[in-house]
């Protein structure tokens, strides 16, 4: 019997055969011609580049996982990082911002204590031709791009579930105390906004402590005590911050209402959070994951300096998407090791 084979069975070798040349010579070249331009052009636009980072303090897992990430990453593309601690100063930061700005690196990333406080320097810094990365918390500046989470997301999201643990149809008190960070932080100023979106929307929701801890554990927990003693049917707690809001589930632990109330935070999702979560001091955690965030800011930072446009020119955004922790998932991946450095 005689054997037939489609056309493309004897084409498809002969193709292979005619390439093979090509390749090889492409190989003894050193690669293809097309992987070598977009090797120069990349180190052109990166390598001896200058990341500068600002955040609000170091020694604080949110923080440190920040520049760590940024850190391995701006020296895998061979670029220079530099990194200043103003020790949670607003004034030490002021001064550390205008010294930087002076160098002139070509990124700056910087972390906002407030929506007011950086504004004219970070201004003159993209006048001056750095591009200008804001992490986590704006100003009521729009420079040229945005990593973090949607504050008034995150506060919609933590709402709606108090809601249903403590609004109309829950058969409790439905009353939630609330511990901010700082008032005039972007975290607080639409993360509030977020909350109080949905909680309106249930008259059962009575918002009976809306109070700033300023990011402080020994803060958040002296204030809860006195709303404990107030309101001994506490529904929820709320905080900013994991690391703030821990302070006040250690009060309610402290007072024995630790499966009475339901404690909910917002974080970086660092092993400390996780502990808190598994330990049964937080009710759930929402995490907008540190570890990302930094891969975001080296993200913004390639795409700004590839662009060659000028400071200012573009205006990019980042949102993390924000991930649940509870009991059943937090661990592993979900909770980065804090730094030892």
């Amino acid at each position: 019997m005689k054997l037939m084979f489609p056309k493309w069975t004897i084409v498809i070798p002969a193709l292979a055969l005619a390439t093979l040349p090509l390749l090889v010579k492409a190989q003894e070249d050193g690669g293809t011609k097309t992987s070598r331009e977009l090797r120069v052009g990349y180190d052109k636009s990166l390598r001896d580049k200058t990341v500068a980072y600002l955040p609000i303090a170091l020694g604080i897992p949110l923080q440190d996982e920040w520049g760590r990430t940024v850190r391995e990453e701006a020296e895998w593309r061979g670029m220079k990082y530099v990194v200043r601690d103003p020790n949670n100063n607003p004034s030490a930061m002021q001064q550390a911002l205008t010294a930087l700005i002076d160098q002139k690196p070509d990124v700056l990333i910087v972390q906002n204590p407030s929506v007011t406080l950086l504004i004219k320097d970070l201004k003159r810094a993209e006048s001056q031709g750095t591009h200008v990365i804001q992490i986590n918390m704006s100003s009521n500046y729009k420079s040229s791009a945005f990593v973090g989470a949607d504050w008034r997301e995150v506060g919609k999201i933590i709402a709606t579930d108090v809601v249903t643990q403590c609004g109309s149809s829950s058969g409790k008190s439905g009353k939630v105390q609330i511990v901010q960070g700082e008032l005039g932080a972007a975290a607080s100023v639409d993360q509030m906004g977020g909350i109080m979106e949905v909680f309106n929307k249930d008259p059962a929701i009575k918002v009976v402590s809306n109070q700033a801890a300023n990011w402080d554990a020994n803060t958040a927990l002296s204030t809860t005590v006195t709303v404990l003693q107030q309101h001994p049917d506490l529904c929820a707690s709320i905080g900013f911050w994991g690391i703030m809001e821990a302070g006040a589930a250690q009060a309610i632990r402290n007072a024995g209402k630790i499966n009475d109330v339901s404690v909910y935070a917002s974080g970086e999702g660092s092993q400390l959070d996780c502990d808190q979560v598994n330990q049964g001091n937080f009710y759930k955690f929402l995490s907008y994951k540190a570890t990302e965030q930094g891969h975001d800011l080296m993200l913004a930072a390639e795409t700004l300096l590839q662009s060659g446009e000028k400071p200012g020119t573009r205006h990019l955004t980042y949102f993390t998407r924000p991930v649940w922790l509870d009991k059943t998932n937090a661990n592993g991946a979900n909770c980065f090791a804090i730094s030892k450095k």
